[in-house]
């Protein structure tokens, strides 16, 4: 009977909300969950259930692995530690969780990304070193364009001797080459057991800007913890934004601040974007504020814009006020351009003033070049103009050669 409904409405197409509690239902959502409701009771009550299931019951696709299950319903680090005392040498654990609304892609080299027409293909875990290579085993693998983003991640931690030394988090679809090693599988894992289980990977004075696999970025801890903390932005929980909110409060190291902040923007939807406003309103670290106005920009919140702009008029630093018109000219709008030639106008800081110019020139040049060329007129400040002229120079855009010529008879 199941299968029979499956094909008049398709379970990919009904809410059954993993990882959307609070937020608003697509509308091919609606329309299917009402079609599901029309249904007799007893019918309407098999979907319901099938869609209640938790998302560790769904096993990834995984090849060349010696695979075996294990239930986490005597918590996270308990299973952890009983896997631990089995296995001596290599092996991977793992299982999945709800993950937060949003088109994410986690494939082969780690990186989040929307879904496009292309498929993950086959990750391969384990290089000829035995180490966490990642790579793409068929690149040209396609599994089909993914019409909704999925419900759940897949979280993976590669252990030896007891020792967790990677955490690779993938979107369900990957199929995982596990080179031959064991992977054990939890099951009934508890969104917060995870976030707490992650969060005590989370070094404070490892945290940095790099990500796995960087040449250049933090040392081994350091992309441990950059992993713990991405893999707690994407869980679909209320513990996950405890979490960041903990890892950003003043008082905690620099560097964990601001990964945090990052996710909270680029992750967590309206709380944290709150989150976010909260702390560039009231946060004494001038640092802090100037990296947490990028982590307002990523935010897809339709109030972020307006809350760069009051960055830029409001914040007592300049040199935070001259980043969120920065991050303002990637925004472009007549929002934009607006606030940063006010700033041009009224900032009492000079080199407030040549940051709005610079990001005058980051604008759209149908948007940008007349503002500077109007800049370079009209501006009583000698450096501003000299700031905007500069800029037209580096344009190359012919209404600017126009206007130095223009200027050069005269």
């Amino acid at each position: 009977m199941l299968a029979a409904i499956r094909i008049q409405a398709p379970a990919s197409k009904l809410a059954c909300g993993a990882g959307e509690s609070g937020s608003k239902l697509p509308h091919s959502r609606k329309v299917a969950m009402n079609f599901a409701k029309r249904l007799s009771f007893p019918v309407y009550c098999l979907l319901a259930a099938a869609c209640s299931l938790p998302a560790a019951a769904q096993e990834p696709h995984v090849v060349n692995a010696r695979m075996r299950t294990l239930s986490a319903t005597a918590g996270l680090a308990g299973a952890f530690h009983s896997i631990e005392s089995a296995e001596t040498g290599p092996a991977w654990i793992g299982y999945a969780v709800p993950i937060v609304p949003g088109n994410h892609r986690m494939c082969c080299n780690g990186s989040i990304s929307d879904f496009s027409e292309e498929g993950c293909g086959r990750c391969r875990l384990e290089d000829r070193q035995g180490e966490n290579g990642g790579r793409s085993l068929n690149p040209g693998d396609e599994r089909g364009v993914k019409l909704e983003s999925p419900l759940s991640f897949l979280v993976l931690y590669r252990a030896t001797a007891g020792k967790v030394l990677k955490i690779r988090t993938f979107s369900p679809e990957c199929e995982l080459d596990a080179g031959g090693l064991p992977l054990i599988w939890l099951t009934e894992v508890r969104p917060a057991d995870s976030v707490a289980w992650l969060s005590s990977f989370v070094k404070d004075s490892e945290v940095g800007a790099g990500t796995e696999g960087d040449n250049e970025g933090p040392g081994e801890e350091g992309r441990l913890s950059n992993s713990a903390l991405t893999a707690i932005a994407l869980h679909a929980d209320a513990s996950a934004e405890r979490a960041l909110e903990g890892f950003v409060a003043a008082g905690q190291p620099e560097p964990l601040r601001e990964h945090a902040a990052f996710w909270l923007g680029a992750a967590r939807g309206r709380q944290g974007y709150e989150a976010l406003r909260r702390l560039l309103q009231d946060d004494p670290s001038e640092h802090f504020r100037e990296k947490a106005v990028f982590a307002l920009y990523v935010s897809k919140e339709p109030e972020a814009v307006d809350a760069i702009i009051g960055v830029a008029h409001h914040d007592p630093s300049a040199q935070v006020r001259g980043q969120a018109l920065f991050w303002l000219a990637q925004k472009a709008g007549k929002k934009a351009a607006a606030t940063i030639t006010e700033a041009i106008e009224n900032d009492p800081e000079t080199d407030v003033k040549k940051r709005a110019v610079f990001a005058l020139s980051q604008l759209p040049k149908d948007e940008g070049v007349p503002l500077l060329i109007q800049v370079a007129r009209t501006s009583s400040n000698a450096v501003v103009r000299k700031q905007a002229m500069f800029w037209l120079g580096q344009s190359k855009d012919p209404r600017a050669l126009a206007f130095f010529e223009q200027i050069l008879g005269q």
